[in-house]
C-alpha cells in the first residue's frame, strides 16, 4: 500500500514477530541497572522534580493513589505536568519532555494544536461548553466521520469509548436476537462489567475484574488473538445456547497491537462474525483517524457493523467517545425505525454531557486538520523512523529488546509481559505467570521511570505513539535518549 495517506508503509510480519516475542517472554530479564536506577531516582526525580513529589504526596491524602487516571501512574512518583505544547510537555518544575504517551492516542496533531483550540475558545465564548440541547456542530462532526470511513452511515457521540462499547454489545442483542458476547483475548474494550474480561493477557477471564461477580460474565467469553479455529469453536458452542450478538475485535491486535495479527485473521473474523449471525465490533478507539482517515478498517479492508470511537473524537477534548455503524443497526438509538420503516426496539443509552457543543467542534476540527496535513502518513513517517532507530540502537547494544510498529503505534517490549497467556487446561501454571509477569511489570516501571529521566514520556515503558507534530531532527533526539538509558541496561537474571 505504500503509504498514500495510511500510517502504515509496509505491514510486519505478525506471525514472525509473535514467535520473537515468545522468545523474549522465555529469555531471561534484562533492565536498568540497580545502581543506574538508584542514580536516575536521586540525580533526576529526587533533585528536579520536587514540585512533582510535593503536589502528589499531598494529592494522595484527597485523591486514591494520588492521580485521577491510570496512566498517570509512574515510579517513583507520578510527575505533574503544567504545559503541553506541540511533541513536548512541560512539568510543574520545568522541565522538558517528549510526548510519546499522546494522552494515550488521540492527539495526532500533537498537545494543544493551536487551531483546535482557537476553534474550542470561539466556541465557549459563544456558546459555552455545554447547553443540553442540539448544535449543529453535531451534524457537522457526525457528517465528517460518515465521510472519511463508509461503514459509518450515522454516528452517535458519547462520553468515552468505554460507553460506546456498552452500547455496541445492547445494539448487537437487539439486532440479532442473540445474547453472547465474544471479544479478543488480551483487547481492552473498555471497562464496563461485561466487557471488562480476558484484558491485557488473553485468558484471564475475570481475574483482573475485581469488584465484578463472575455471573456477570455467563455471556462473555474470549477468543485467542490470531486464531480463527478458536473464534469459530467459540461461535460453533455459542450456537447451542442463545448464539452469538457481537465480535468484538481491535484490528491491530490486542492493546493496540502488543501482540500482532495478520490481515488474514482480521478478514476472517468479519467472515466468521456474519457467518454465524453476530455483528462485527471494531475497537478503533486508538486507531480511528490514526491508521488513517478510515481508520483500521479502511487499511484492512473490512465493513465491520459497528465501529467503536474514542480520545480523537473529541480532539483531545473531554466528551471523547462515539459509537457508529451501518444505518439498520444505528437504528436502535434513534427514532426506533430501520430503513424499511419498520418499528425497532431502542438500546438504553445515556449521556447528558455527550457531545457538547466544545467536544464536538474541537473534534470536527482536529479531523478536518488531519486530513488537511495528511497527519496519519506524517505520524506514520516518524513511527518508522524512531522505530528503526530503536532497533538498530538495540543491536548495537546487544539487548534482547524488540521494537516494531504500526505505523504511529510503536512498541518496544523489554520483558515480554504481554505474550504471556493462561491455558486453562493447565491451571497449576497460572500462579507462576501471574508471580513472571508481576515480576516483568515492575521491570518495565523501572525502565519506563529510565525514559522519563532523560526527558521521554511513554505509556507504561512500552508502547509510544507519534504524532504530526514530530520532526526528523526531535525523533533522533528521541533515539539518542533511548540510546542513553540502554547504555544502563545489563541481564538481572544472574
Amino acid at each position: 500500500m505504500a503509504y498514500n495517506g495510511w500510517a502504515i508503509d509496509e505491514y510486519l510480519d505478525a506471525d514472525a514477530l509473535n514467535a520473537s516475542l515468545d522468545e523474549l517472554k522465555r529469555g531471561p530479564v534484562y533492565g536498568v541497572k540497580a545502581e543506574a536506577l538508584d542514580n536516575y531516582v536521586k540525580n533526576y526525580f529526587e533533585a528536579k522534580c520536587k514540585g512533582s513529589k510535593e503536589l502528589t504526596d499531598e494529592a494522595k491524602k484527597y485523591i486514591p493513589g494520588g492521580v485521577q487516571h491510570n496512566l498517570a501512574f509512574n515510579y517513583p512518583f507520578p510527575l505533574a505536568m503544567a504545559k503541553a505544547e506541540g511533541a513536548y510537555l512541560y512539568d510543574i518544575d520545568g522541565n522538558r519532555y517528549y510526548d510519546l504517551l499522546q494522552a494515550g492516542g488521540p492527539t495526532m496533531l500533537g498537545s494543544n494544536d493551536p487551531v483546535v483550540k482557537e476553534a474550542a475558545i470561539e466556541i465557549i465564548n459563544e456558546c459555552g461548553p455545554s447547553t443540553g440541547l442540539f448544535h449543529e456542530y453535531e451534524l457537522k462532526l457526525a457528517k465528517k466521520i460518515s465521510e472519511c470511513v463508509p461503514s459509518v452511515e450515522k454516528f452517535r457521540m458519547l462520553g468515552s469509548g468505554t460507553e460506546a462499547d456498552m452500547v455496541a454489545a445492547r445494539i448487537a442483542r437487539l439486532k440479532t436476537g442473540h445474547k453472547n458476547l465474544l471479544k479478543m483475548g488480551g483487547a481492552y474494550h473498555g471497562w464496563s462489567d461485561q466487557l471488562a474480561y480476558g484484558i491485557r493477557i488473553p485468558g484471564t477471564k475475570g481475574i483482573q475484574s475485581r469488584g465484578i461477580p463472575n455471573y456477570v460474565f455467563r455471556h462473555t467469553d474470549e477468543f485467542f488473538p490470531g486464531d480463527l479455529e478458536d473464534l469459530e469453536r467459540k461461535l460453533k458452542k455459542n450456537k447451542l445456547d442463545g448464539g452469538t450478538a457481537a465480535v468484538f475485535i481491535e484490528a491491530v491486535g490486542p492493546e493496540s497491537g502488543t501482540r500482532p495479527v495478520t490481515k488474514a485473521f482480521v478478514r476472517g473474523c468479519e467472515r466468521l462474525a456474519h457467518e454465524y449471525g453476530a455483528l462485527l465490533v471494531c475497537d478503533e478507539v486508538v486507531t480511528g483517524f490514526r491508521i488513517g482517515l478510515g481508520g483500521a478498517q479502511g487499511y484492512y479492508g473490512i465493513d465491520p457493523d459497528l465501529t467503536i470511537f474514542g480520545k480523537v473524537i473529541a480532539g483531545g477534548y473531554p466528551g471523547a467517545g462515539g459509537i457508529g455503524g451501518h444505518a439498520d443497526c444505528m437504528a436502535h438509538l434513534g427514532a426506533g425505525l430501520d430503513k424499511s420503516g419498520k418499528k425497532v426496539k431502542k438500546a438504553l443509552c445515556g449521556g447528558t454531557m455527550a457531545a457538547t457543543p466544545i467536544s464536538c467542534v474541537a473534534g470536527y476540527t482536529a479531523i478536518c486538520e488531519i486530513e488537511k496535513r495528511n497527519a496519519c502518513e506524517v505520524a506514520g513517517r516518524m513511527g518508522d523512523r524512531l522505530t528503526k532507530g530503536l532497533q538498530e540502537s538495540i543491536k548495537r547494544h546487544n539487548l534482547p529488546f524488540i521494537a516494531f510498529n504500526q505505523g504511529s503505534i510503536c512498541h518496544l517490549d523489554s520483558v515480554g509481559t504481554m505474550q504471556y497467556a493462561i491455558d486453562w487446561k493447565k491451571p497449576w501454571e497460572l500462579p507462576m505467570i501471574l508471580k513472571e509477569t508481576g515480576r516483568r511489570q515492575t521491570e518495565m516501571e523501572h525502565i519506563g521511570a529510565a525514559y522519563m529521566a532523560e526527558g521521554i514520556v511513554t505509556l507504561a515503558g512500552s508502547r509510544l505513539y507519534t504524532s504530526a507534530a514530530y520532526t526528523e531532527e526531535m525523533i533522533d533526539d528521541v533515539i539518542a535518549r533511548f540510546d542513553r538509558v540502554f547504555d544502563n541496561c545489563e541481564l538481572l537474571d544472574k
